[in-house]
């Protein structure tokens, strides 16, 4: 059997390491992929700003009906009959639109309709709705929806949304529910703001539990607080005295 050699040439095993592709090859592919994202920007964009139409159209239609669930629930139907997809930034911002103008029976009826349909379900939306129950004197309501939370979100809630739930108890003058509300606070470990340590240390002074509301205040309060001096603002460190709790708890 003969075998053919095949010489060495200096040089040869360069032409092994050559990418697959040339740079020229390489280049056309960052132009295509530049072109379709800027397309993609475009449409983003188109989009965004019809949505701004469809969310006064909402409103416009939503207005003119009677409160019955039935009725709001068809009229919003043949809102989205022909849509492709779920217009969610529309409905956002329709129901941003409400809350500014304080319409709180129709910002119920939207954020209902949209979280049966599978849609909408934030933290954002859970709290523009809360609010909704707690102006309209819907306690049992928000109520309900809070529980639903609990089990279905426990380990994301904001502390936005305890704060929320908990100045709705206080509107309402439900101590027992805003101590509640705190005890899951700390078991999740989500620090509260001062506003809300306000009100959990004055649900706890109604309800005679004074130890408690001095440990609150204690522990969440700040340890700074701001004074004006001479026309300047100066922080400086809180002292809990007992006037210091009391003229905070009042």
């Amino acid at each position: 059997m003969q075998v053919a050699v095949i010489p060495y040439l200096k040089g040869t095993h360069k032409r092994f390491r050559q990418p697959l592709l040339s740079s020229k090859s390489v280049d056309s592919r960052k132009e295509i992929k530049k072109a379709r994202t800027r397309e993609h920007h475009l449409w983003k964009k188109r989009d965004s700003a019809g949505s701004g139409h469809k969310a006064l159209n909402l409103i416009r239609i939503i207005s003119e009906l009677p409160s019955e669930k039935e009725a709001v629930y068809q009229a919003l139907n043949k809102w989205i009959v022909w849509e492709t997809e779920f217009p969610l930034i529309a409905a956002a911002k329709a129901l941003r639109i409400l809350k500014k103008r304080s319409q709180w029976l129709h910002v119920i009826q939207v954020a209902k309709w949209m979280l049966s349909k599978g849609q909408g379900a934030t933290m954002g939306t859970y709290d523009t709705l809360l609010l909704a129950f707690d102006m309209d004197q819907r306690v049992d309501e928000a109520d309900s929806l809070w529980n639903m939370i609990l089990h279905t979100h426990t380990r994301s809630i904001s502390k936005r949304l305890f704060s929320r739930m908990i100045s709705l108890y206080d509107h309402h003058n439900m101590q027992d529910k805003i101590v509640e509300v705190f005890a899951d606070m700390e078991e999740l470990g989500v620090r509260p703001d001062e506003d809300t340590v306000r009100r959990v240390a004055s649900a706890f002074r109604d309800l005679g539990q004074e130890r408690r509301r001095k440990l609150v205040l204690r522990r969440y309060l700040s340890k700074w607080k701001y004074i004006h001096f001479n026309g300047e603002r100066v922080r400086v460190r809180r002292a809990f005295s007992e006037k210091e709790d009391d003229s905070f708890a009042s």
